[in-house]
């Protein structure tokens, strides 16, 4: 191009060329730019955006006086610009002159905040340096703290203030107060978890552990017969509340030998015509099955009760006592005598194998506070009435008031010698003279010695009052509780309340040691609403 076509382009283009525009508004993109930057960023070198000046603050390094930013004139265009008409300006008052502030001292250099530390991915383990690997396998936690039970004890009131010397301040305050709330504020206070009380009762410890040591030894094909060390049941029906346990005693324990008590709770019947039954069995210590045997005699008892319950409930609600203890008495030869032919298929003596037997019929009519005991052998009946013990065990005649005829064959005397008498005559007064010298047989002869006779049944009915508790007890049980009246002292103290006790209170009841009687407990105790 010629230098004439240059020096229009250059007049166009350059950079010194000023903007052609009509006019210069100040309102453009770019001073919209500006502003924004400059009020959010601030001026450079200056504080931040956060932080805020006080107008009459002077900064101890920049001299005052006039903002030459505020100061500075604006850039002139060389169009012209349309001036407004202004309101004519307000007069500003001179500057009231003041009294040169006092020295200050330098301000403290307040140092940076610190940055937040970086929350790790995973947490710190201690006993791990920063540097080593976390853990990728499964990690384990505390459990979270068991909170104690805690009750609200009222806040006692603080003591008045004396009448007397009582500044008038102190009065106009008080009036003032705001009304004290209708409650008294109350304050939580942690209170430890009862635990059922167990030990010891006479003079000195039992010299066995307390707690189970040793379990009884178990054979295959022979795992349905392994008996628990504990069994504990309860129930409650019409006005009666039911506590049961069966324990192996300490020198069970200790020896490793199974439980030889058995214990069966059973209700037959729907509604108020159901009936309860307590079984209690005692096996012979003497007797290797004896825990078996304990536990036929229980199952066939309550087998034989099962099938008649219905008129045993009848005969309990409707009073019929004779009708009642025939029955029973009945069916609890029957259970012996499958006893006695369940010995004959093991080999055993019947004395090896048999149990002794007590019994409870509950039953569930509220309106009907009968109680019937039943069974036969060892244990006993105890009645806790008014805070003390009553034994309630049926009375059994003597055995030398038993009176009957001898049985040929079984201890029967034999007969005396005694004198040649007169023959005797026949219907038409002759009298045979001959003797034929016909000798008479001899009786059988008993070569075994004569079985002790059998165990008398024993059957008591009673009507329960308010407030009883009527327990049945195994010969482990029973002999303490006559032995040692310490026991039964403290168990009439433990009972004596309004409350039955728990499951966990009666087992630890139960419980009790007393030095010389370390057999199997077992007891069923009934207590009257």
């Amino acid at each position: 191009m010629t230098q004439q076509g240059d020096s229009w382009w250059d007049k166009l283009y350059d950079e010194s060329a000023p903007d052609t525009a009509p006019t210069v508004s100040g309102d453009t993109l770019d001073d919209h730019f500006d502003t924004a930057t400059r009020a959010t960023k601030g001026p450079p070198g200056g504080p931040p955006p956060d932080s805020v000046i006080p107008t009459d603050a002077k900064s101890p390094t920049r001299p005052a006086g006039p903002d030459p930013r505020a100061a500075a004139p604006a850039p002139k265009s060389t169009a012209p610009e349309p001036v407004p008409p202004t309101a004519p300006p307000t007069p500003v008052a001179p500057p009231v002159p003041t009294a040169p502030p006092a020295p200050t001292a330098p301000p403290t250099p307040t140092a940076a905040p610190e940055p937040p530390a970086p929350v790790p991915s995973v947490p710190p383990v201690p006993g791990r340096a920063p540097w080593e690997a976390a853990e990728t396998g499964p990690r384990t936690f505390p459990a979270p703290p068991v909170e104690a039970p805690t009750v609200q004890v009222p806040v006692p009131p603080d003591p008045p203030e004396p009448e007397k010397g009582q500044e008038p301040e102190k009065d106009q305050e008080r009036e003032q107060s705001p009304a004290a709330p209708d409650h008294a504020p109350t304050v939580q206070v942690a209170v430890p978890v009862p635990r059922p009380r167990t030990g010891f009762v006479g003079s000195r410890p039992p010299t066995y552990e307390p707690e189970p040591t040793a379990l009884p030894v178990a054979r295959p094909g022979e795992l349905a017969d392994v008996v628990a060390d504990t069994v504990l049941d309860g129930a409650r029906y019409g006005t009666c509340t039911l506590r049961a346990v069966s324990a192996r005693g300490d020198s069970a324990r200790f020896r490793g030998e199974p439980r030889r008590d058995a214990l069966l709770t059973a209700r037959f019947g729907h509604d108020e015509a159901a009936l309860v039954l307590v079984a209690v069995a005692a096996g012979s210590r003497a007797a290797e099955d004896a825990h078996l045997a304990a536990a036929d005699a229980c199952r066939w008892i309550a087998e034989a009760v099962c099938r008649s319950h219905s008129r045993l409930s009848e005969d309990i609600r409707s009073g019929r006592r004779g009708d009642l203890k025939s029955g029973l008495h009945r069916l609890t030869d029957r259970t012996y005598g499958k006893l006695r032919a369940r010995a004959t298929e093991r080999g055993l003596a019947p004395d090896e194998y048999t149990a002794s037997l007590r019994c409870l019929l509950l039953p569930a009519d509220p309106d009907c506070r009968t109680r019937v005991f039943f069974g036969v052998g060892g244990g006993g009946l105890f009645r806790l009435r008014d805070g003390a013990w009553q034994d309630i065990e049926p009375l059994l005649p003597e055995r030398t008031a038993v009176t009957g005829a001898p049985v040929v064959g079984f201890g029967s005397p034999p007969a005396a010698p005694s004198a040649p008498s007169a023959p005797e005559a026949t219907e038409d007064g002759d009298r045979l003279t001959m003797d034929l010298g016909i000798t008479t047989a001899p009786g059988p002869l008993v070569e075994e010695p004569v079985p002790p006779p059998a165990e008398p049944f024993r059957f008591r009915a009673s009507v329960a009052r308010s407030g009883d508790t009527l327990l049945l007890a195994s010969p482990g049980l029973a002999e303490p509780m006559r032995g040692e009246p310490d026991l039964a002292r403290e168990l009439a103290d433990r009972w004596a309340g309004a409350e039955p006790p728990g499951l966990a209170a009666f087992l630890a009841d139960t419980q009790l040691r007393v030095t010389g009687y370390a057999d199997d407990r077992t007891g069923a105790a009934v207590w009257e609403a």
